[in-house]
């Protein structure tokens, strides 16, 4: 077995399990604060981050192993880094640091990851990038999201 079949969703589960981790530690704060009437339930929430991730470990699954190992390629790898540092740093910001100012904003740059992923990933793979357009999607909800939730408690 290709040893990214285990590396590429160990960095995907690592993401998700440190992010949880921040995340769960916020949650006394979370629950002081002011959400929009139609902020989502945590499970649901939850539950579309686990898809998403899932999504995420697939599409840069289908890249390492169908894309040729050029210069393009290690910027699609490096851009999936960046991006899972980001998604951490987004929850740090927000449940961890309470900063949810600065955390619409690394919204806004997680976004924008996600957005040159596909961009990047299209000529290569349009199945590996459409697997992307949920996350872009679900990532522009949460921007605004937060900042909703800023509006109402600052």
């Amino acid at each position: 077995m290709k040893l990214n079949y285990f590396v590429i969703p160990l960095v995907a589960f690592l993401t998700a399990f440190i992010g949880g981790l921040i995340t769960s530690g916020g949650m006394a704060w979370y629950k002081t604060i002011r959400l929009p009437s139609w902020t989502p339930p945590g499970g649901v929430i939850g539950a579309v981050w686990t898809v998403l991730f899932v999504l995420s470990a697939i599409s840069a699954l289908m890249v390492w192993n169908g894309a040729p190992h050029d210069a393009r390629f290690w910027l699609i790898i490096a851009l999936f880094v960046l991006n899972a540092c980001a998604n951490v740093f987004w929850s740090y910001l927000f449940f961890g640091a309470h900063f949810m100012y600065a955390a619409f904003w690394e919204a806004i740059f997680l976004d924008l990851t996600v957005l040159g992923l596909i961009a990047l990933i299209w000529p290569l793979s349009l199945t590996a990038a459409l697997l992307l357009v949920p996350y872009a999607v679900w990532v522009a909800f949460a921007s605004y999201l937060t900042y909703s939730v800023w509006l109402l408690n600052h």
